[in-house]
């Protein structure tokens, strides 16, 4: 029979007093443990409750708030592992006000001589919240047991929030920090205000990693998400692997990215879609934060609740080796079980996130010795309970205690513990009184895996030279038909795959459903004391912020495609068709690359799938082999011969060098054999053919630099297509033979200012709107919803209808009893209602506003709009249809 709840607590209870009783036994050893002996300890111990006059407030440890301010922490140092070993505040008196401080991240060196921490200085009373003191990296050597800020500079430490520091192997710092060094130069380029942009929640300034020298010189920005990148873990390997929120188009998840120290080769390596992982034979939501590296090589993370106040963890190993999500391996992996698993402890431990008892009781840090001793230092919480207000240990408790409902847990007493998985047995540390809790803790001991140091990529060599010199990278794609190792043209087209599709004679340029990509460049949303933006600026829909396009380029008949592209800023790509309008959904996730670097993709990815994408070593075989090398593609212009192996965009770099991204849409048929089939007519929708104001930045493109952007707004841009006249005159007689503007017909006037019911319900003035004084009229039209009007007696009034009920019988008013209302002549009274209207246009994008682009073609608005004009509302409505598209207009 099975143990009772009872029984295990009480086995626990003796099993942790007895283990206790031994370490006198450890002390007395004739060859005793270097590691208990030799090695400091540095430890981290925080009230459990921060008081703020009248109110107490528990510490809240949010990734998405990282530099939040939980005051009453302090740092202690004991020069060795033992419980008895006397242990030393290092920051006490640290500030000269004697107020809390706050203290995270610990980190060691390999060679175990020195540690990196962050602090922040003591609040200043009154003070805004950009006045009070930054987070500062810090320094402890144990040769001279001096504790440092890294930084000397008052002002360079000033300049941002410093957090999660680590050494590299060459003893430069890699850190997560809100400086945004390089980030906020390139605003400066490109003509914004320098400011320090928020995450896309708006909500705190976002984190991106940097490095610096060991002195606190040389910072520089290595990673440029528009929300945060935390917790640096430099790998054996000397990669970088580190937290990730994806936050575009909404609130996404923390993922596990990997790059090098120089910020190359950036990629999404875990976790997509693995945010609700099936434990305790329950969904939990999970995030993928704090990973650390075992000596072994795994990776040990440490689960957390959503709750931000929670302090409990679950410790997991995650198999980033053979997945890339809980249950999808990489491509060329076959392993028989799933990427998340406990970790191994061989102790009766059941150590989660719930907030039920637990007789295992709570983890709340767990630190792996840099050995093969299967050691950790282990924050740790006994099981305990309040019963008749007094704080017992749950193996004290009778079965009848345990199993009730109400029995309240005590409040955490979190303490060091040194446990030894490899002969089950654990030592305290260090304790801790009541309200205190142990957070975090490193033993200052040399690491048996020393990290391999990886150099910086070299302009010429590994890095492009003309690229970085222009500030740029590149892009190649293999074929966008390439979904997950799978040729998306056969089953969608009805084609015979990209073989077909790149043939001249066999596929047309007009049946090719891939016929150009658009590059979007997230723009960073300023802090509102540099512009406090209104919802209403982002227009029918905060999800996309604002966006601005980066350029566009044509997609070879492979469907591969290979462009210049800015380096150091968070792009997007889009498929689009011949129309100039997507293909699919959104991309979901920002790309990076630095000056002179250039991102090799096999192919794209559909929103839902879980295949592996975005990680480099993990995809399928590309479906595009490339060219066999020597002679032209099959049926193609002989003046172009391939390599082995390349694609039809490499060929043409090689031809015609790197493509350059333009402002217009534009293709020209280099591929066809005009002696084999006719040559494919051009595309070339061009901003200068409108006859309203092109969007701004534009004319940028015609001698292109990495700082070129697109910005549309609706009220410079797209307004005026709505007032343009249209007038057509007969070429004879000069009369007026039609007047196609559109503000004549959706209108709630008529020419002679008499009311009149705007064609097909739908207004496109520019007057602000009654519904909202931010918006034009016509911009409320077409995205919300409204309801149908009625000219009567010269005045437009919401048009009523009857209700009917489930079998189209009219429903009539009546009173509180349920009685019928009846008017003068004793008729009853039916219930009106209005009738509704849909909206036109949906921020979705051009293809979910096809109600909209069928008009155009119809038989009363066919020619009315140009296909320049079309391209133009289509690549609006593909990145938001967002009121404004720049955080600074109107300008003030």
């Amino acid at each position: 029979m099975g143990s009772t709840i009872a029984d295990k607590a009480l086995l626990l209870f003796i099993f942790v007093i007895l283990t206790a009783c031994d370490t006198d036994t450890a002390i007395k050893d004739e060859q005793p443990d270097p590691v208990l002996v030799e090695y400091p300890v540095l430890y981290i111990e925080r009230d459990s409750v921060i008081e703020d006059g009248d109110t107490t407030e528990i510490p809240r440890f949010s990734p998405r708030e990282p530099a939040r301010f939980n005051p009453g922490a302090n740092l202690f140092v004991k020069r060795n592992a033992f419980a008895d070993s006397p242990a030393t505040n290092i920051t006490a008196g640290l500030f000269a006000a004697e107020q809390p401080i706050d203290i995270r991240d610990i980190s060691v060196s390999d060679d175990g001589q020195q540690v990196l921490l962050s602090i922040r200085a003591p609040e200043i009373e009154g003070a805004d919240d950009e006045d009070q003191p930054k987070w500062n990296i810090w320094r402890y050597d144990q040769t001279t047991q001096i504790l440092e800020r890294v930084i000397v500079s008052d002002t360079t430490a000033e300049q941002g929030d410093d957090l999660m520091p680590s050494f590299l192997p060459d003893g430069r710092i890699i850190f997560a920090s809100t400086r945004q060094r390089l980030a906020r130069a390139i605003l400066l380029d490109e003509g914004k205000p320098q400011y320090t942009a928020l995450d896309e929640s708006r909500n705190t300034a976002a984190f991106n990693i940097h490095v610096m020298n060991a002195d606190g010189t040389g910072i520089e920005q290595i990673s440029f998400n528009l929300s945060h990148d935390l917790y640096p873990l430099v790998l054996q390997s000397g990669q970088i692997l580190y937290s990730r929120w994806d936050a575009m188009g909404g609130n996404h998840g923390i993922n596990l990215y990997r790059m090098n120290p120089d910020g190359t080769e950036n990629q999404l390596m875990f976790g997509w879609h693995s945010h609700q992982l099936p434990l305790d034979e329950q969904d939990e939501l999970v995030e993928f934060i704090k990973p650390q590296q075992t000596p072994d090589g795994k990776i040990l993370m440490l689960l957390a609740s959503q709750d931000d106040r929670a302090l409990q963890k679950r410790p997991v190993i995650v198999n980033l080796t053979d997945y890339t999500d809980h249950q999808q391996p990489i491509a060329a992996a076959t392993p028989q079980q799933a990427a998340v698993t406990d970790l191994t402890l061989n102790f009766d431990f059941d150590f989660n996130f719930s907030d039920s008892l637990s007789l295992s009781g709570r983890l709340n840090h767990l630190f792996p010795l840099p050995d093969t001793s299967e050691r950790y230092l282990m924050s740790w919480e006994l099981c305990r309970a309040i019963v008749e207000e007094q704080i017992r240990a749950c193996g004290q408790l009778t079965p009848e205690q345990l199993a009730d409902e109400n029995l309240q847990l005590a409040p955490p007493l979190y303490e060091l513990w040194l446990l030894n998985n490899k002969d089950s047995t654990q030592q305290l540390v260090a304790s801790t009184l009541e309200g205190k809790v142990i957070t975090e803790a490193v033993v200052m001991q040399p690491s048996e895996q020393p990290k391999t140091f990886i150099p910086n990529q070299i302009i010429g060599n590994e890095l492009d030279a003309q690229l970085s010199q222009d500030l740029a990278a590149a892009i190649h794609i293999r074929s966008v038909y390439d979904f997950d190792g799978q040729d998306s043209s056969i089953q969608a087209n009805n084609i015979g795959g990209i073989t077909q599709l790149s043939d001249p004679t066999q596929t047309t340029a007009a049946q090719r459903p891939a016929r150009f990509m658009r590059i979007v460049r997230g723009v960073p949303m300023p802090p509102q004391d540099v512009r406090n933006i209104p919802n209403t600026d982002f227009g029918r829909s905060t999800n996309q912020l604002m966006r601005e396009i980066i350029g566009y380029t044509p997609i070879q008949p492979d469907g591969s495609v290979k462009v210049k592209v800015p380096a150091n800023i968070p792009l997007a790509i889009s498929i689009l068709d011949d129309k100039g309008q997507r293909i699919g959904g959104r991309h979901r996730q920002w790309i990076t690359l630095k000056a002179g670097e250039t991102l090799e993709c096999q192919g794209c990815h559909t929103a839902n799938s879980t295949l592996p994408h975005g990680r480099l070593n993990a995809q399928a075989t590309s479906i595009n082999l490339g060219a066999s090398g020597g002679t032209a593609y099959p049926n193609t212009n002989s003046n172009i011969i391939p390599e082995q192996g390349q694609t039809m965009a490499q060929a043409d770099e090689m031809t015609n060098g790197l493509a350059t991204l333009s402002a217009d849409i534009r293709y020209q048929d280099i591929w066809t054999d005009p002696a084999l089939s006719a040559i494919n007519p051009a595309l070339n929708y061009q901003y200068q053919e409108l006859s309203t104001q092109a969007p701004n930045g534009h004319e940028c493109f015609s001698n292109w630099t990495a700082y070129c952007r697109i910005q549309i707004n609706y009220v410079e841009h797209i307004q005026p297509l709505w007032e343009l006249p249209r007038i057509q005159i007969d070429e004879i007689t000069q009369e007026v033979i039609a007047d196609n503007t559109c503000t004549r017909c959706h209108n709630i006037v008529d020419t002679d200012s008499a009311a009149m019911v705007p064609a097909g319900q739908l207004e496109l003035l520019g007057t602000p709107s009654g519904d909202q004084a931010a918006h034009l009229t016509s911009y409320r039209e077409l995205f919300f919803n409204d309801v149908e009007q009625e000219e009567v007696d010269g005045i437009l009034i919401d048009r009523l209808v009857e209700v009917l009920d489930e079998n189209g019988n009219v429903v009539y008013q009546v009173d509180s009893n349920g009685e019928l209302i009846l008017d003068a002549d004793g008729n009853p009274i039916p219930v009106l209602t209005t009738v509704g209207v849909s909206p036109i246009m949906s921020v979705n994008g051009a293809a979910a506003s096809e109600r909209f682009f069928d008009i155009q073609s119809n038989s009363t608005h066919d020619g009315m709009l140009t296909e320049h004009e079309l391209k133009l509302l289509r690549e609006w409505l593909d990145i938001g249809a967002q009121y404004y598209n720049t955080p600074f207009y109107p300008q003030d």
